[in-house]
């Protein structure tokens, strides 16, 4: 586990330039990821957010910007300088690891805690999920985007679906091609962590991207008009 971990640490570290300086524009970002995710938070003036696996700040941004209070941690050092750099005088970043226990959070701090594009990353959610559910609030609300389950079964050319596997590919849209490391797993192993500890679901997208994509990447514009590549989930906390 230690060598994967550092294999996505690297992997980042690698990307992170290059990744920040695309970030605005990247069609699976900016025009499939993030509009459909941002539409689950329901209301983002005044509230505390909670941006876990920050990147590069990006998201962060779009929710200073919108009247949040943000804190935002990452793997990657250069991650977190990044979006120090794209948010100066905003917001609280600092490098931590999304499978670890967050003891520098107090308890029932945050009014909504987002997780984008990471959890595939981390093997087993239980802890990272239960770490979520103590620093909401009662009430509050778990915002995720992961690899849709169904596409990475075909994309991984996997054959024991309800296996939780480590699987690796290559990524090119970065610069020069780096192998990324993450974890497939089955639709039920997405959802069992997180209304096993504490939340139930509140709203699931399958998203679709938005018109602007298709002038940046028609191919991809088409096929994921007939089949998802990414799953964004909101889920309340129980009280």
């Amino acid at each position: 586990m230690e060598l994967i971990r550092e294999k996505i640490l690297s992997a980042y570290e690698q990307m992170a330039e290059r990744y920040n300086a695309l970030i605005d524009h990247k069609p699976h970002n900016a025009y499939y990821d993030r509009p459909n995710t941002l539409e689950l938070i329901p209301q983002i003036e005044g509230k505390s957010i909670l941006d876990a696996a920050c990147g590069p700040g990006k998201y962060a941004e779009i929710l200073l910007s919108k009247g949040a209070s943000i804190t935002g941690f990452d793997i990657s050092p250069t991650m977190v300088q990044l979006a120090k750099e794209r948010n100066p005088d905003a917001g609280d970043f600092f490098v931590h690891d999304l499978s670890m226990p967050c003891h520098m959070l107090e308890d029932e701090s945050f009014d909504v805690v987002l997780c984008a594009l990471a959890l595939h990353y981390v093997q087993d959610w239980t802890l990272t999920i239960r770490e979520f559910y103590r620093v909401l609030k009662p009430k509050g609300i778990l915002v995720i985007s992961i690899e849709h389950p169904f596409f990475e079964y075909n994309y991984f050319n996997s054959k024991r679906y309800f296996d939780i596997e480590h699987v690796k590919g290559i990524w090119k849209g970065f610069g020069k091609p780096v192998e990324v490391n993450s974890f497939r797993r089955p639709l039920g192993e997405c959802l069992a962590p997180i209304t096993d500890n504490g939340f139930y679901v509140d709203k699931l997208i399958e998203p679709k991207p938005t018109p602007e994509f298709e002038a940046l990447d028609p191919r991809h514009f088409k096929e994921l008009n007939d089949f998802p590549a990414f799953m964004c989930l909101r889920a309340v906390r129980k009280d």
